[in-house]
C-alpha cells in the first residue's frame, strides 16, 4: 500500500503542477473536457445512472446522460481547480465567488452561538469556505481524511491556507476542537449528504436514506446555529454562494422526533438545491439502498419511535 500510495501521490502532484502552469481558467477548462471525455465511459457511471433512475424517475434516458456528462465535466474542472484556489476571491471587481445571504451567517453568530454550515457536494464544494474566509468569518471543517496520507496533505494544506483555519477529521478526537470552534463563534463547515452507516433513515427524493446525524447532535448538545448554504457555477470559473435562513431544532422534548424533524428539513433542503442543477452534484457515491432494503427502512420509520433508542450519540 505504501508502494501504491507513493505512486499515486507522485501522479496527482504531476497533475497538480501541469494545472498550475496552466492558469486556472485553461485548467478548469481542460480539467473539464477531459473528465467529460473519460467519466461517462468508466464503469462508475453506472451508478450515476441508477441513481438518477431513482432519485429523478420524470427523466427520460437522454436527459440522464446529458446530466452525467455534465456533472463530469463539473468534478473534472473541481479536480483541476485544486492547482488555483488562491485565485479564487468573493472579493473586488473580479470575484470569482458571489455571495448571497452572507447576513444569514452574521444573524446567527448575533445570537451568541456558533454556525454549523451544512452543506453538500454542490459545484466546487471547496469554495463554500474559502468565501467564507474572505468575508471574514473563521472556524474550521469536518472531514473524512483520504486513504492516500500525501494526497490528503496536500488538500488539507490548501484548505487550511485558503479556506478555514480548523482541518478537523471525523470522529471523537475532534470533538474538542469542534466545541472550540463553536463557542468562540465561528463557523463549522460539514458536508451532510453522504450515506452514513450509523445515521438515521431518512426520505431523500422519497427514498430512505441512512442520513448523518452529527451536525443536529452538535446543534443540540453543544450550541450552533443550522444554516445551510450551496454553491453553484454559473460559468466556467464563476460561483454563486448562497446562504439560506437558519434551520430552527424542534425541541418537543421527544429527542428522537427533534432530530429526525431536523434531518428531514436539511435533506429537503438539499434535495431542493440539487433539483435546481442536478449536473453539479455528486452522484457518484453509494447514498441509497437497494430496493429490499429501503422498504424495510421505510417500514421500521414508519413505527413510533421510542425516546432514546435508535438515534445513537455524537461521541
Amino acid at each position: 500500500m505504501q508502494l501504491l500510495y507513493l505512486l499515486e501521490a507522485g501522479a496527482f502532484y504531476a497533475l497538480m503542477g501541469f494545472f498550475r502552469i496552466l492558469g486556472p481558467r485553461t485548467a478548469s477548462h481542460a480539467g473539464g473536457a477531459f473528465a467529460r471525455f473519460l467519466g461517462p465511459r468508466i464503469a462508475v457511471s453506472r451508478r450515476a445512472e441508477e441513481n438518477l433512475k431513482r432519485a429523478m424517475p420524470e427523466l427520460s434516458a437522454p436527459q440522464r446522460q446529458a446530466i452525467i456528462a455534465d456533472m463530469w465535466e463539473n468534478l473534472g474542472r473541481t479536480f483541476a481547480e485544486y492547482a488555483h484556489l488562491d485565485w479564487f476571491h468573493s472579493t473586488g471587481d473580479d470575484a470569482q465567488i458571489t455571495v448571497e445571504g452572507e447576513e444569514h451567517f452574521r444573524e446567527a453568530i448575533a445570537r451568541g452561538d456558533g454556525v454549523i454550515m451544512v452543506s453538500g457536494h454542490f459545484a466546487n464544494w471547496e469554495l463554500l469556505l474559502i468565501g467564507a474566509r474572505q468575508r471574514g468569518f473563521r472556524g474550521g471543517t469536518v472531514y473524512r481524511p483520504l486513504n492516500n496520507p500525501y494526497v490528503n496533505a496536500y488538500i488539507e494544506r490548501q484548505r487550511r491556507l485558503y479556506a478555514l483555519d480548523e482541518q478537523i477529521p471525523k470522529g471523537g478526537e475532534g470533538v474538542r476542537r469542534i466545541i472550540s470552534v463553536l463557542k468562540n463563534k465561528g463557523i463549522l463547515g460539514m458536508l451532510i449528504d453522504q450515506k452514513m452507516n450509523d445515521g438515521l433513515p431518512v426520505p431523500f427524493f422519497g427514498i430512505p436514506a441512512m442520513t448523518p446525524t452529527a451536525a443536529v447532535q452538535l446543534a443540540m448538545r453543544y450550541g450552533g446555529t443550522l444554516v445551510p448554504a450551496s454553491i453553484r457555477r454559473t460559468d466556467k470559473t464563476r460561483f454563486v454562494l448562497k446562504v439560506f435562513p437558519a434551520i430552527d431544532i424542534p425541541r418537543t422534548g421527544t429527542r428522537n422526533n427533534d432530530v429526525r424533524a431536523a434531518l428531514g428539513e436539511l435533506n429537503r433542503f438539499l434535495e431542493a438545491r440539487i433539483r435546481e442543477a442536478p449536473s453539479q452534484w455528486l452522484w457518484l457515491h453509494r447514498r441509497w439502498p437497494d430496493e429490499a432494503t429501503a422498504a424495510r427502512l421505510k417500514k421500521a420509520s414508519d413505527l413510533p419511535q421510542a425516546e432514546g433508542r435508535d438515534v445513537p450519540e455524537t461521541n
